[in-house]
């Protein structure tokens, strides 16, 4: 299993997750947050501390999603190919032919269509 393949996997996961803690939140304050510790009850730390761990969650697998892509960059196998351009260089100039139609199809297509008349 290569490294990239492994930064693959990590990042389908975190997205995964990030989905679903945006999910469960709620702009309103009906979501997840207001069924835990609704009407005085402290369960899980009540609806401020729910919403403080959703909020935080939210932006640390963002957080960890942008950096597993922008590290899964520099695990790409390239194949040992040589990556500088070759329009700068000055040897690799080459010239390209228009393509040539031969002549028998070129009569071909200059003769018109005929249409059956009624």
């Amino acid at each position: 299993m290569s490294t990239f393949t492994i930064f693959l996997a990590l990042i389908v996961v975190v997205a995964f997750l990030l989905i679903v803690v945006i999910m469960v939140q709620n702009p309103k304050g009906g979501g997840l947050s207001s069924s835990f510790g609704g009407g005085g009850t402290q369960q899980l730390g009540g609806v401020k501390k729910t919403t403080d761990f959703l909020d935080k969650s939210t932006w640390t697998l963002a957080t960890l999603l942008l950096a597993l892509i922008l590290l899964s960059n520099v695990a790409i196998n390239r194949g040992g190919e040589n990556l500088d351009s070759k329009a700068l260089d000055v040897d690799a100039t080459t010239t390209q032919s228009l393509p040539t139609i031969p002549s028998d199809t070129a009569n071909d297509a200059a003769e018109p269509i005929e249409t059956p008349q009624e």
